[in-house]
């Protein structure tokens, strides 16, 4: 049953650290006004967390593996909590950046060994699914979580969108201190021999498909507002707020929908099948962006096919790291943020250089592209070394 208590706990986490990574993106107005500050200065505070992110997911791995899961886990989201209430009270630029950076060191970390953490809950048949079901915290928080705390932050300030994620968090670390069972944790010698999973190849491939596949998202995702009301002409406000809501459905679906196909076929198949799809998806939104309704389905549809290949990338890493899946998973969390940051930066060339909002699904589609042919070069390699074994 993938409905536990123990899984609806991870899935809380998820949410507030859905939550608190995105709505960044939707409150900068606002943020840069009471800051007295540019747009694009603002916009260093999401680069910060993702900063936090890359530089909090081996380290604290590193630091909390000779603990318990549950502990691990526990402590994680007090940090994220105490991290995150420090953006209600910060008064300037620089008190922003440093609280926006400590918020990420344990997003990584959680999802990392959440991860392996969910997959020892159920049965191995189920996994992926499990994976899953705590990823869908973060795609529900796109549903429900980011249109409030905008709303939040156009009607009254931006400061309650973060006492909503300190919330969040106080309700996660109660979830999972009484809901998560005491698992016993994993014999590991030293993190010297947890580091060397990096001397296989297959590790970097994963990395690979995370960074650049995924980033190709990200092309899309970091410009869609401007793509909705500059090429589409969908006018701002509370129409805006209901298409990025539906693209969280739109995440969510696919979340699960890729855990179950993973199961199925195998995460290795499933992700070169799901990035193929997304190709074609981020291509066909820049076709079809001056026509609204066209736009409002491939909204959907494009981010129900991006997610999908959450649940059986991070599973792709857990199988290739036996005896180091805590640190590899959290390893793979940083990837995802560095395909953040990267789609963001190459989805946004096109649009300096006079290409227009519809051009960063084409960085998209390239990127998605890579992701596709690393996957295939790694599943050949794989298939190679079983043969000559």
């Amino acid at each position: 049953m993938l409905f536990k208590k123990s899984l609806i706990s991870l899935a809380i986490g998820g949410f507030g650290i859905g939550l608190t990574e995105f709505l960044m993106m939707g409150i900068l107005p606002e943020v840069a006004k009471d800051f007295g500050i540019t747009i694009p200065e603002a916009g260093h505070f999401v680069a910060s967390y993702a900063i936090g992110v890359v530089i909090g997911a081996p380290i604290l791995v590193l630091i909390a593996g000779n603990y318990a899961p549950k502990k691990i886990l526990v402590t994680l989201m007090l940090a994220f909590t105490v991290f995150n209430s420090l953006a209600i009270f910060a008064s300037n630029y620089e008190f922003m950046v440093l609280s926006r950076l400590l918020s990420g060191l344990p997003h990584g970390a959680f999802f990392g060994v959440g991860a392996v953490v969910a997959s020892r809950l159920v049965d191995k048949s189920k996994e992926a699914s499990a994976i899953a079901m705590m990823l869908g915290g973060l795609t529900i928080a796109n549903i429900v979580g980011i249109p409030f705390a905008i709303w939040l932050g156009e009607n009254f300030t931006w400061r309650y969108a973060f006492v909503m994620v300190a919330i969040v968090g106080v309700l996660a670390v109660t979830s999972i201190s009484f809901w998560m069972p005491d698992l016993p944790k994993k014999p590991r010698s030293n993190a010297k021999n947890d580091l060397r999973v990096f001397l296989h190849a297959e590790p970097w491939f994963i990395l690979g498909i995370t960074a650049v596949g995924t980033g190709g998202f990200f092309a899309w995702f970091s410009y869609i507002k401007p793509l909705l009301i500059n090429v589409t002409g969908f006018p701002e406000g509370s129409v805006i707020i209901g298409l990025l809501s539906m693209a969280g459905v739109g995440m969510t679906v696919g979340n699960f929908a890729g855990g179950k196909l993973a199961d199925k076929v195998s995460p290795g198949k499933a992700t070169a099948i799901l990035l193929s799809i997304m190709v074609l998806c981020l291509i066909s939104v820049s076709l079809v962006a001056p026509y609204k309704i066209p736009t409002i389905i491939m909204t959907f549809v494009t981010a129900m096919f991006a997610f999908s290949t959450a649940s059986p990338i991070q599973m792709l890493m857990i199988n290739a790291s036996k005896g180091s899946e805590m640190l590899a998973s959290s390893a793979n969390q940083a990837g995802f943020n560095m395909g953040n940051a990267l789609g963001a930066y190459l989805g946004g060339l096109p649009i300096a250089y006079g290409f227009g909002y519809a051009s960063p699904e084409w960085v998209g589609a390239g990127m998605a592209s890579c992701g596709v042919m690393i996957t295939l070069l790694m599943l050949l390699r794989r298939k190679r070394k079983a043969k000559s074994l």
